[in-house]
């Protein structure tokens, strides 16, 4: 079927605006579609940044967990005197009462020179772990004698007592005592004692 020109005339018109319309409708579906993955990418950075806030939320939790750990830990050494210089006089002034208080009649020790164990980087400068070696020897009435002295030393602070190594000895069959008499030490120990303590010399003390 063969058009004329006169109706080829009339459907030049629609034939135009049909043309548009799809060009129209497919230029809309393109914005659209634009529309839609700028949204998406809107949403899926959205998404980014609110798990980066919160792990960033989670780190700075952490590390005022953290700080507040070790501030927490710092009071308590500095309570119990750990930090700073060794303090000689104040652990023989301790020495003293527990052997008084305990009534430890030969008790004999000597403090050796302090020497470094530890030094690593501080805030303004290095923290240095120092221990001054104390040799002991005590005569005892039984074990409990020593591990009191220790617990007292311990208890008595100034410095973090650890115990390298001690050693019993049996001095005597320990006769019972008689009336007006005192019982006589059985055991003799010999103990080997670090005085540790800290200077951080990056802090003010």
């Amino acid at each position: 079927m063969r058009l004329s020109s006169a109706e080829l005339r009339k459907l030049a018109l629609p034939l135009i605006l049909a043309t548009l319309a799809l060009g129209a409708g497919a230029a809309l579906i393109w914005y659209s579609e634009q529309q839609v993955l700028r949204a998406n990418s809107a949403v899926l950075a959205a998404r980014t940044e609110r798990n980066q806030s919160r792990e960033k939320l989670a780190r700075i939790s952490e590390e005022e967990r953290e700080v507040r750990e070790k501030i927490e830990i710092y009071r308590r050494l500095a309570e119990t005197r750990v930090l700073g210089a060794e303090r000689r006089l104040e652990w023989i002034d301790s020495i003293q009462r527990i052997r008084t208080s305990r009534e430890l009649l030969d008790l004999r020790y000597r403090i050796e020179p302090q020497r470094l164990l530890h030094s690593a980087p501080g805030k303004s400068g290095n923290v240095d772990l120092n221990s001054s070696s104390m040799k002991v020897e005590l005569a005892l009435l039984h074990e409990g004698d020593l591990l009191a002295f220790l617990a007292d030393l311990r208890e008595a602070g100034n410095a973090y007592v650890s115990v390298r190594r001690c050693s019993l000895s049996r001095t005597g069959t320990g006769a019972a005592a008689q009336p007006g008499t005192t019982l006589a030490p059985r055991l003799r120990a010999d103990c080997l004692i670090d005085l540790i303590t800290i200077m951080d010399r990056g802090a003010k003390l």
